[in-house]
């Protein structure tokens, strides 16, 4: 009886509580297809496909129902029953909601009448999209895809392989993903080019569920995953079972906000885990885990989304690692509290992209990172899973035939550049006979920007009509720009990117130019470069620096910017020789550079967001005037109806906003942080990321956020500047940087916002010439009163509850090896 008690207790009370927390898609269909009756299915209702559904037709070809006279009692209710096609047929459900959707067939053939299903032989597709092709199966079978649906109606289509055969399915799904379940451009390429962008969307592949894979755990099926999937244990496809241990813990995973949700893998993927396994092994000795799963060995490239959450360490910062795919280093030295703000048992995946080839498998291995410390060399996997890109096809080697015919085509073009690349140099040392013969520059061996038009024989006067500031996308010959730069002579060097080297040079115009050359191997390239282009192209603003031109001549990528005489703000904020910035000229500069940021964010229908703001990307002109530079990485803002642009992740460490790094999802609130860290920056005259410094003062952001919420920022002021700031200016720009901090977009101000608070913090300056002395003197007091008349401030532009207290330091430090610059 008491038993009893326990169970009408769990089904009364838990059972609801978990009804509750499940995922409720906008479009569900579950058909249980050529029955006319409905099944529950996992506390599922699928519905017979032969009643009456408005948002459900079957039209084209005959089809019939089938059920199976001899129901196996282990097989689901949904298998009892089968829709049969005898020509091409097909299914149209009207969707509510466009984007990533699940698409799942069931198939259980039996024999019926006239037909055994065993023989059916058909292809199947999505809206065109074809999934697959001479389909047959002899047991019971589940195929999963995850496609994007992007109109209001999706066709699923059946169409038997010969005329006198058949197709048939027993079950149908289709629901609509959480938004941002796959992310665009979220994936890293691995392979024997190392790690690299995927450079496709990936939400635009259909991709088919190959494994799905509960390490360290029991089976999960759909009952336990808010998703209805099914994970299968990991023991069948380790390597070598004795390198791993199964780690397990109790505590509920502790999900962040804008982190992985039970969506992407439910609770129990996350509680356990494979851990290397060191009982009866030395301290020194080094092994990896291995596990290999079998795939296709046609041409497909596969999606891997590899689960981690670290439910072994006992303390953030224990545990450093790394990530193999097919052999290849997918993820270096991986700190998991790094990307978790330092929260242990916080859930956290990673989407990557391998060619699989002809090998069949898809390989994945951890070891521990040489940053472990010798007691505590470990490695974890919670999850994997794997799927078949079924519509995209990978590069690769060629046939033999195809090398052969490579070869020859080569020489042939070879041959034909040969003469045209004479011909050329011929006219050019004809032309320039009077003038001085640059030597000829080594190609850098990018691919030309065709899509601008240019040609080897432009001038000057090619360029666009002018703007204010000079010509507007103008196209500068290549030999022009060797004369300017005396053929990119060392000495003109005046600075260095990720780009490239930059050139002080003089147009034949007389006009001063900062000259941005490519070079081999840069971290940047080709879309840089493009969007550079594109986006000064169409924007001019004070407070923005101004393209002059462009050229990608023989393979060439070099930018022509206005000169900024004072060169980058953080040369004047810290380094030998410099002299100090007043404060009143760091306010003006902050003003300046937020003005340009709140133009690009407000200018357009969507807005430009930079995304790589920071101290070096801040110029200053000859009378100190800022002006933002540098926008290699900007993106165009979301559309009117979105509140984001999903992207890969990328910008500098030390700046990077965290929220935009959990969730890849880019706003010009992301803008916003980085400025915030600047504002700091600016204040304290010291780098955002200081290795050298203690482990609290490492990270400007952190370090100065907690001196700002202790009502102490004066305390770490720029001592050149201590004396010259009144107490309300402080209080103003300290605020206003904490804001810019806060660690959700949502709770941020807007760069108008920002702007308006800080010309108000250089009122508060200007208005009183007289430094009263018990507002801030040499001496630094332990605590300063707030003013009276500040303690209500009235006409605020912004509200919010600030930053939260969850740590920001060393969050990106490993991405940014890759992204950053």
């Amino acid at each position: 009886m008491k038993s009893c008690k326990v169970v009408l207790f769990f089904i009364l009370y838990l059972f609801p509580i978990y009804l509750s927390t499940a995922f409720s898609p906008q479009d569900n269909y579950l058909i249980n297809c050529g029955s006319n009756t409905d099944a529950i299915v996992d506390n599922r209702h699928f519905l017979g496909d032969s009643n009456d559904q408005n948002s459900v037709h079957t039209s084209q070809g005959k089809s019939i129902f089938q059920e199976n006279p001899n129901p196996s009692s282990n097989l689901s209710f949904l298998y009892t029953t089968a829709r049969v096609f005898n020509g091409a047929s097909n299914y149209v459900l009207n969707i509510k909601k466009i984007g990533t959707h699940f698409l799942r067939l069931h198939f259980s053939p039996f024999t019926a009448q006239n037909y055994d299903l065993r023989e059916a032989s058909f292809s199947f597709s999505a809206n065109g999209v074809l999934l697959f092709s001479n389909f047959s199966v002899n047991t019971t079978v589940l195929r999963e895809f995850i496609l994007m649906v992007d109109n209001f109606e999706l066709e699923i289509e059946f169409t038997p392989t010969y005329e006198s055969n058949f197709a048939f399915v027993n079950a149908i799904e289709v629901f609509s993903a959480p938004d941002d379940f796959i992310i665009g451009d979220g994936a890293k390429s691995v392979g024997p080019r190392g790690i690299q962008e995927f450079n496709q969307n990936m939400t635009l592949q259909t991709l088919e569920t190959v494994h799905r894979i509960n390490v360290g755990g029991l089976k999960l099926t759909p009952f336990n995953d808010t998703m209805w999937r099914s994970w299968v244990p990991d023991g069948d496809f380790l390597v070598l079972k004795s390198a791993a241990k199964i780690a397990r813990t109790s505590h509920v995973p502790k999900y962040q906000k804008g982190g992985a949700t039970r969506e992407i893998a439910p609770d129990n993927v996350y509680m356990t885990a494979q851990q290397m396994n060191r009982e009866n092994v030395t301290t020194d000795f080094i092994f990896n885990i291995t596990w290999n799963f079998p795939v296709d060995t046609g041409d497909a490239s596969h999606f891997v989304r590899l689960h981690f959450c670290d439910i072994v360490s006992m303390a953030p910062g224990q545990l450093y690692f790394n990530v193999y795919l097919n052999g290849f280093t997918a993820y270096k030295d991986l700190d998991l509290s790094s990307v978790t703000f330092r929260e242990l048992a916080t859930p956290y995946y990673i989407d990557f992209v391998v060619y699989s080839g002809s090998s069949g498998v898809v390989q994945v291995s951890i070891d521990p990172s040489n940053l472990s410390s010798t007691m505590r060399k470990n490695a974890i996997l919670n999850g994997v899973e794997i799927m078949k890109m079924v519509n995209y096809v990978a590069s690769k080697s060629g046939s033999k035939k195809r090398n052969v015919w490579v070869i020859v085509s080569s020489v042939l073009g070879s041959f034909i550049l040969l003469s045209v690349v004479i011909l050329a140099a011929l006219l050019f040392f004809v032309c320039r006979k009077k003038k001085l013969k640059p030597k000829r520059s080594e190609s850098a061996g990018w691919t030309p920007l065709r899509q601008y038009g240019s040609t080897s024989h432009g001038t000057l006067s090619d360029g666009t009509s002018a703007g204010p500031n000079g010509f507007l996308g103008q196209r500068i010959p290549f030999a022009e720009i060797q004369l300017a730069t005396n053929n990119f002579d060392k000495s003109l060097i005046v600075g260095s990117g990720g780009f490239g080297m930059v050139y002080k040079a003089v147009l034949g115009d007389n006009r001063k130019v900062a000259i941005k050359r490519g070079v081999p191997g840069s971290r940047q390239g080709l879309p840089e470069f493009h969007t550079e282009i594109t986006v000064l192209s169409k924007i001019r603003h004070h407070h923005l620096v101004s393209l002059v031109g462009y050229c990608e001549e023989q393979s060439e990528m070099i930018l022509v910017y206005e000169y900024m005489e004072k060169g980058p703000l953080k040369r004047h904020l810290y380094g030998p020789g410099i002299t100090p910035l007043s404060w009143k000229q760091r306010l003006e500069i902050c003003i300046g550079a937020a003005r340009g940021l709140h133009y690009l964010h407000t200018g357009f229908a969507q807005g430009i967001i930079h995304r790589d703001i920071k101290s070096t990307n801040i110029l200053l002109d000859e009378n100190y005037v800022a002006k933002v530079a540098d926008f290699g990485l900007s993106r165009t803002g979301p559309c009117l109806n979105e509140t984001h642009v999903s992207t890969g992740v990328k910008g500098s460490f030390g700046y990077l906003d965290p929220e935009y790094f959990r969730r890849q999802q880019l706003t010009d609130k992301s803008d916003v942080y980085s400025f915030g860290v600047v504002l700091f920056e600016v204040l304290c005259a010291r780098p955002a990321i200081d290795p050298l410094l203690s482990r609290e003062q490492v990270n400007l952001a952190e370090w100065a956020m907690q001196w700002q919420k202790d009502g102490q920022l004066e305390q770490i002021v720029d001592p050149c500047i201590r004396g010259q700031i009144k107490l309300s200016c402080l209080k103003k720009f300290g605020e206003t940087a904490e804001k810019c901090l806060a660690d959700y977009g949502i709770d941020r101000p807007t760069m108008g916002d920002v702007l308006w608070n800080l010309e108000y913090a250089l009122q508060l300056q200007e208005s009183d010439s007289l430094i009263e002395p018990h507002e801030i003197s040499n001496s630094i007091s332990p605590r300063l009163p707030l003013p009276e008349g500040l303690r209500n401030t009235q006409n605020e532009a912004y509200t919010g509850d600030g930053a939260s207290d969850i740590s920001t330091s060393q969050v990106f430090s490993q991405l940014m090896t890759n992204d950053g610059r």
